[in-house]
């Protein structure tokens, strides 16, 4: 297997043979196309679980989740947020980029669940950040309109779910950035109010946001 993890041999046995089987995975046709399995970015017991739609064409090349466009300015939100790498999980719904970057479909996304499943079980977060509507809809199996359900905490066992925008709406609509803001200062808010990460050292400012 092509190794593109840092130290991929000294991860917990169980990362690895995670990380095998997305690499072997052929579930669905989206295999045929891709170059890269993109399986995450960031800490592997994060209490942050970022949840997105698919990889991109920078993504694909990479194998890493948001590092093109979109990726930047989120990764732009989370610094101005005082988030570090170690404070968060990024993955998608499913792990190999749709052709001409297209939602996923009800197959794919279904025929991934079962890795996207074993990756939650591994990281074992507390609060997730579902990143546009389609990783909504495919997380909660519902059809609500992002705008309608976005920064609304939705409770399920003991997690604490928070549905948002994605950062490539944000690149056609500007305007909307502010309540992307608010969304994350929520959840900034949620994980200090747990305990689960340190205090923000000053208060909240957009405009530190670039």
């Amino acid at each position: 297997m092509e190794n593109k993890y840092q130290d991929f041999y000294e991860l917990p046995k169980a990362w690895q043979g995670f990380l095998q089987a997305c690499q072997s995975c052929k579930e669905c046709e989206l295999f045929q196309t891709r170059n890269q399995v993109v399986v995450f970015r960031g800490n592997l017991e994060a209490n942050l679980m970022l949840i997105g739609e698919g990889p991109g064409a920078e993504e694909d090349r990479l194998g890493k989740p948001f590092v093109g466009r979109s990726g930047k300015l989120l990764d732009s939100l989370l610094t101005a947020q005082e988030f570090t790498e170690n404070d968060y999980h990024i993955c998608n719904i499913v792990k190999c980029r749709p052709p001409g970057n297209r939602a996923p479909t009800p197959d794919e996304a279904n025929a991934c669940k079962k890795l996207l499943a074993a990756q939650f079980s591994l990281v074992k977060p507390k609060i997730i950040v579902l990143i546009g509507a389609t990783a909504y809809k495919y997380f909660t199996n519902t059809n609500s309109p992002i705008s309608q359900v976005r920064g609304q905490w939705i409770k399920k066992g003991d997690y604490h779910i928070m549905p948002t925008f994605h950062p490539a709406y944000l690149l056609r609509n500007p305007k909307k950035r502010i309540d992307m803001w608010q969304d994350f200062v929520m959840v900034r808010e949620k994980m200090e109010d747990l305990d689960l990460i340190r205090e923000k050292s000053k208060p909240f400012q957009m405009d530190e946001w670039a």
